[in-house]
Formats: C-alpha cells, sequence, structure tokens
C-alpha cells in the first residue's frame, strides 16, 4: 500500500494525489499538518531513501531558514524529534510504498508506483475496434487490485 505524506496547501501534492487516483492507484494519505508524525513515520520515509535526511529536509522551508540547525551534526533521535515537532521542514509530498520513496511530484517519476502487473500489461490502443481503450485500462486495474489483495 502507498503512504502519502502531504499538506493540504501544496499544490504538488494535490498533483500527486488526483494522479494516484486517476490512476485508481490505492494509497494512504497523511497530512503532516493534521496528524501527528511518529517516529516510525519519519523511519518509513527514510528506509528507502538514498541520501537519508537530505532527502526528505526542505532546506528552502521557512522552519529550516530560521532555525540554527545543523542536520550533519546532529543525533538521529534529535532529528526525527525535531521533524516530529516541525513537519513543515519536509519536501511535499513523500510518497511511499513497500520498496521506494519519492519525494515531490514528478509526472515520469511517479509512474514508478504503478502496480508491477499493470507495467508489464499491454492495453490495446485508443483506436482498438474491439473495446473501449478505458474499458481495458479499468478491467486491468481491477485484476492488479485483486491479486495484491488475494
Amino acid at each position: 500500500m502507498i503512504t502519502l505524506y502531504t499538506s493540504s496547501s501544496c499544490s504538488s501534492c494535490r498533483k500527486a494525489k488526483k494522479w494516484l487516483d486517476n490512476n485508481k492507484i490505492p494509497y494512504k494519505e497523511k497530512n503532516i499538518i493534521g496528524i501527528k508524525l511518529t517516529r516510525n513515520d519519519i523511519i518509513n520515509m527514510l528506509k528507502y531513501s538514498e541520501n537519508g535526511f537530505e532527502d526528505i529536509i526542505s532546506t528552502r522551508s521557512k522552519v529550516f531558514k530560521e532555525s540554527d540547525i545543523e542536520p550533519d551534526n546532529m543525533k538521529f533521535s534529535e532529528l526525527a524529534n525535531f521533524i516530529i515537532d516541525n513537519p513543515t521542514i519536509l519536501k511535499r509530498p513523500i510518497i511511499i510504498n513497500d520498496q521506494i520513496m519519492q519525494t515531490g511530484y514528478n509526472k515520469d517519476e511517479i509512474r514508478a508506483f504503478i502496480p508491477s502487473e499493470l507495467r508489464n500489461f499491454s492495453v490495446c490502443t485508443e483506436d482498438c475496434p474491439e473495446c473501449e481503450y478505458k474499458d481495458c485500462v479499468d478491467k486491468a486495474l481491477a485484476r492488479a487490485r485483486d491479486n495484491n489483495e488475494s
């Protein structure tokens, strides 16, 4: 299951949600402002990062600019607690599944969250005389979801 960390004021978050919805890919949304992040949330974000905290902290955020923190000189627990107390320091959206993590919205990179069953699925073309293209895609998505649930 995909976890999508968002904030309501973030246009990139809205784009990511719309893309997931349009592609009928199930996800669990966590609004970082509306909930209290946990240490497990932070660990989950870092699990698939390549550069640790650097991948999830926005150095352009107001919180980062106004604080005197130096992430490279902080212990894991100190930085995790700082993020929990100041969630707006995070890049957004943060999209995670059981294999990859992505920060921000990129229309090409987000395709990595299409289930593998569908990435390998050859749908008919829009000009297919046998069926409606959208119906083929909808059926393929339903089969992939059914396979994932079983």
